[in-house]
């Protein structure tokens, strides 16, 4: 994984702060942080971690924010440091409260290449959604989020009708085919009944 790479096509330190491009299919990002408000007066950004691994912050500069439109936005990281369970990010040219104010409630993103490694056997929220959960050879829905509670997982399940969550272990996700977007389950009795 190399997370600060320069992109060839950012040239300068600093952007316009209403710049963005067109609306993109951001399914090749993955977000790493969402800014919720501004803080101070020099520009700096309160942002929720979306990443299990936020040590990956360290050496980061080119990021990408989204917006909910789909618009985006390149920008770099000037300063970053914790604070409880969330990040402050600044960013280079966005040194005012004014100027930052255009990144409020933007994903930070980057693309999904240099997405942090996982074992095997884990996964990122990304992938598990969309896919179709297959009990007794029986389609149960399709995952639209990860829940966490605690130490547990648990897949949210629609099958447009009825919501479920399922526990994401191994003793009842026995497989899954991130390819192909499946995930065959076994079932305890009773647990759709929940």
């Amino acid at each position: 994984m190399n997370a600060d790479s320069i992109d060839p096509k950012d040239s300068t330190d600093s952007i316009d702060p209403t710049y963005s491009t067109d609306p993109i299919d951001s399914t090749d990002l993955v977000a790493i942080a969402k800014t919720v408000r501004t803080r101070g007066l020099k520009g700096e950004l309160v942002a929720e971690i979306l990443t299990d691994f936020p040590q990956r912050f360290e050496g980061l500069k080119n990021v990408i924010a989204v917006a909910q439109d789909g618009t985006r936005a390149d920008i770099k990281i000037a300063d970053h440091w914790f604070q409880k369970d969330r990040i402050i990010l600044r960013f280079k040219g966005f040194d005012s409260i004014e100027k930052a104010e255009a990144l409020v409630n933007r994903e930070i993103c980057v693309p999904e290449d240099e997405a942090v490694e996982l074992e095997s056997d884990e996964f990122f929220d990304w992938q598990l959604e969309g896919c179709k959960v297959i009990a007794d050879g029986e389609e149960i829905g399709t995952v639209t989020g990860v829940m966490r509670t605690g130490a547990n997982e648990n897949l949210e399940v629609t099958n447009g009708e009825t919501d479920y969550l399922i526990p994401f272990v191994e003793a009842i996700c026995t497989k899954v085919d991130i390819e192909n977007k499946v995930i065959t389950a076994e079932l305890p009795e009773g647990l759709l009944d929940l």
